[in-house]
């Protein structure tokens, strides 16, 4: 691996509308005052939120097309922006998705992580009050707005694909190039190029069929709210050392001990539980004591779902 310029490192900004030291999560800077500056942070649609899985609304949607995701990809940047961790790509055509509740195309951006202190909490979103130590935001943009920075002027421009980590006692293998690479960038604004290709699906959890959606905001200024959140509800497990790893990188002011927002009330607003009835609960099934390898052997299942009549692909783009 080696760094990048000040020059590329501006260049690989292309998503980021706000500089990490406009904001913070402590003290005068964190989420409480976020507001004063960001009118938007302030809006009735805005996210985190704790998702009740006793009032979701279970829907059947269509398959999820996961479009250059088992790719492997050369060149992928890895950056310390001062509040989170981004993953970056050069490659062309950038990892798309469509299909579930999404109307159209969406093109991956960046994919960046949020943490706590320790492994009880670090997660955005929460499930039944559950908190995780980390969760993994994957963002794409609205193709027909052709980048980023217009994606965010429309109330559709955005979806954020949502993963959360749980403990493991075994190491997953495939976030050893990214624990590597964060050694490299402890310092802000710093970036690094892995060394060996990535590929997006080897890091994400097997079932990709189980997911809530809703639609929610920016978690961070100028916390817009146009994004369309999946949160996909198997966690992806790591070892306790790759979790303490992303802990390590520091801000202006020290560690990046906890870079998460605070939950935001749901309001008005109606979370969808897509639910496979024919794929296995992985809960039921998963074996504590088999390795990352041998689940990895078991793969993803692609089964067919239909349309519900009430979706939530026409509910979300109503509101």
């Amino acid at each position: 691996m080696h760094l990048i310029s000040t020059f590329a490192f501006a260049f690989l900004q292309a998503f980021h509308f706000i500089n990490a030291e406009d904001f913070g999560y402590d003290g005068v800077r964190g989420p409480t005052y976020w507001g004063e500056r960001y009118q938007e942070c302030r809006g009735k649609h805005q996210s985190p939120i704790d998702i009740n899985i006793l009032r979701v609304k279970q829907v059947a949607l269509p398959d999820i097309s996961f479009v250059g995701f088992d790719d492997s990809i050369d060149d992928v940047h890895v950056t310390n922006n001062g509040h989170t961790v981004l993953i970056e790509v050069d490659n062309e055509p950038h990892p798309r998705v469509s299909g579930g509740p999404l109307d159209g195309d969406y093109i991956f951006s960046q994919m960046h992580f949020h943490w706590g202190d320790n492994d009880t909490f670090g997660s955005e979103d929460k499930i039944n009050h559950r908190s995780f130590p980390m969760e993994l935001h994957m963002v794409f943009f609205k193709e027909e707005y052709k980048t980023a920075q217009e994606a965010v002027k429309h109330s559709d421009g955005l979806t954020v694909l949502a993963f959360f980590y749980e403990l493991d006692r075994h190491k997953h293998p495939a976030y050893d190039d990214i624990t590597a690479a964060l050694a490299n960038v402890t310092e802000p604004h710093t970036t690094v190029v892995m060394s060996h290709p990535f590929s997006i699906l080897n890091i994400l959890p097997y079932d990709l069929n189980r997911y809530f959606t809703y639609r929610g905001s920016l978690t961070t200024p100028p916390c817009s709210e146009v994004v369309i959140w999946l949160d996909f509800e198997q966690p992806v497990r790591l070892a306790h050392d790759q979790i303490e790893a992303f802990r390590e990188l520091r801000s202006a002011t020290g560690k990046i001990r906890h870079n998460f927002r605070p939950i935001q009330p749901i309001g008005d607003r109606v979370v969808f539980y897509n639910v496979d009835n024919k794929y296995f609960n992985y809960n039921e099934v998963d074996n504590p004591d088999e390795d990352n390898t041998q689940r990895r052997k078991r793969g993803h299942n692609r089964s067919n779902v239909t349309l519900a009549k009430d979706s939530p692909r026409t509910a979300l783009n109503a509101v």
